[in-house]
């Protein structure tokens, strides 16, 4: 039982509004500290140090339960030593063991008078009260906070319910606390699953090819994932230059910063600069918030600009200087931002013409073109069907939940194909024969009804040397884009087709901008394919 009786030596009489002000105040200041900051030792520290100011509560302590062990490990110490060797309780050991057991406070007006007090900190005052009180999440006990009282107290069970209220503060903190560690451990979990996931997904057992100009291009990644060397990937469109972004972003040393990826085509000079840069509130109508931009999101990582030869001479100067510097400034801002990012574009433009007709900057040019990679087309690399094209089955098996195989015949279908959207065109044609196929067996008569049609070979370049011979798939003869007979819809979707669906291409043929073309698809409600 705690023994609260009159002890003249240790009280004199203070007014008790002036305590009840100190303790309301001291509770305020709490309040304010533990709402500013989940860092656990800072915040306790700065806790105690308002109970010693405000709350005539000195030397005051917090040990907090360790959740694998079950004791009580000091968290916080107020005007004890710098630094202090680590100090631990377990349930029932001491004074302060005791109140993790029942958890219920103890009051002692004399520490010299109790004989469970351990003094394992050795800041105490003998001669001076202690009070400890638990401090408890729910129905659980998390922890102890304990102070002495001055000499001169009045009413040492006033001072004890003042100190529990504190505690009950504290115990809010800790649990919401311990709750964002909780959930940051799951999310560091998610994420290093994630990565693992991305690596292997990226890694070069998904870079499927063994002819000789594969071989070239897996030894160059291997190589320049190693360096901060700005990477332009070159080739025609559906040969794989993003999985070879990808690939070179996930085996470098910043794998585990950001990948930040744009299409350069897909937008105008004024949104690309936003996107690209981002905007400061109030920079244009509708830029209601700051906004960073694609390069602020990939610092310390890697930014990828596919289509990079579609952006205007304008726009070039622009984005050379971040190339060049690694500084910009937001879209109506004045403050000059660096970051630290490594640059991997493509294009499948032949960038030299460009430069030699004006219409690309040579400097530029060769700031891009520090290390180049050229994807060959697929009908370069016809050996390499087969593999691919088990490869994309297994994948899209997985997608469908089903196991599929593709025989002899139909990769030998595949092989006659010319296949001018590359490896793009390969993975839809055989996305098609899937669907097409109710037990999960491709042939050459699923091949051919995906769109990849025989007729009688009249030299086919895909072809390889002593292969049978299978025929090509006949080309169908263009649209005429100004013949009066179409009508808009048949227009739009002419256009993207002679463009593979690349958007920024169709708008070109059709003298209309990015977001027109993109408009009209909505409004005509154009199915948009991906090749």
């Amino acid at each position: 039982m705690n023994d609260y009786s009159t002890d003249s030596n240790l009280e004199r009489e203070t007014p008790a509004s002036s305590i009840l002000e100190n303790e309301l105040e001291s509770l305020y200041r709490v309040s304010q500290v533990l709402s500013r900051s989940l860092n656990f030792r800072e915040t306790l520290s700065e806790v105690l140090n308002v109970l010693d100011e405000n709350g005539d509560m000195h030397h005051g302590m917090i040990a907090l339960q360790d959740e694998d062990s079950g004791d009580l490990l000091v968290t916080a110490l107020h005007a004890g030593p710098a630094s202090y060797r680590p100090v631990r309780y377990k349930a029932g050991e001491g004074v302060v063991g005791t109140i993790l057991e029942n958890s219920q406070p103890i009051a002692i007006r004399r520490i010299s008078e109790e004989d469970r007090f351990l003094d394992r900190l050795g800041v105490y005052d003998w001669d001076l009260p202690f009070i400890g009180v638990p401090i408890r999440i729910g129905d659980q006990t998390a922890g102890v906070l304990a102070a002495q009282p001055s000499r001169y107290v009045t009413r040492l069970s006033e001072h004890e319910r003042f100190l529990q209220m504190v505690a009950n503060l504290v115990g809010q903190s800790v649990r919401l606390a311990r709750k964002v560690e909780d959930e940051q451990r799951e999310l560091k979990k998610e994420r290093d699953s994630l990565r693992r996931k991305m690596r292997g997904e990226h890694g070069f057992s998904n870079m499927v090819g063994r002819t000789r100009a594969m071989r070239t291009i897996f030894d160059q990644v291997r190589q320049v994932a190693k360096w901060n060397t700005t990477v332009l990937v070159r080739g025609q469109s559906g040969t794989g230059k993003e999985l070879i972004a990808n690939a070179i972003h996930y085996n470098s040393p910043r794998a585990n910063g950001p990948f930040i990826k744009l299409n350069c085509a897909a937008l105008p000079d004024t949104l690309l600069e936003s996107e690209l840069f981002g905007h400061e509130k109030g920079a244009f109508t509708g830029a209601v918030s700051q906004r960073k931009g694609r390069f602020e999101q990939a610092h310390g990582g890697t930014i990828f600009l596919d289509e990079i030869g579609e952006i205007t001479p304008a726009f070039q100067a622009k984005l050379l200087r971040v190339l060049q510097e690694g500084e910009f400034e937001r879209v109506g801002g004045s403050r000059t931002l660096k970051v630290d990012v490594r640059v991997v574009a493509a294009t499948n433009k032949n960038l030299e013409g460009e430069v030699r007709e004006g219409s690309f900057r040579e400097d530029l040019y060769y700031r891009l073109n520090v290390m180049p990679i050229h994807m060959p087309a697929l009908r370069e690399r016809i050996e390499d069907v087969p593999e691919l094209a088990r490869f994309l089955i297994a994948k899209i098996g997985k997608n469908q939940g089903r196991e599929l195989n593709v025989d002899d015949a139909a990769l030998r279908a595949l092989m006659q194909h010319d296949w001018p959207g590359n490896v793009r065109e390969l993975e839809n044609c055989l996305e098609r024969a899937a669907i097409m196929s109710e037990a999960g067996k491709i042939g050459a008569r699923e091949i051919d009804m995906a769109g990849v049609h025989t007729a009688p070979p009249s030299g086919n370049p895909g072809a390889t040397a002593g292969a049978a011979p299978y025929p090509i798939a006949a080309a169908e003869p263009r649209p005429d884009l100004d013949d009066p007979n179409l009508d808009e819809r048949e227009r739009v979707i002419a256009a993207l087709e002679q463009a593979g669906w690349v958007q920024a291409k169709a708008a070109r043929l059709l003298g209309m901008t990015p977001r027109q073309i993109g408009y009209r698809i909505q409004t005509l409600n154009i199915e948009m394919k991906q090749i």
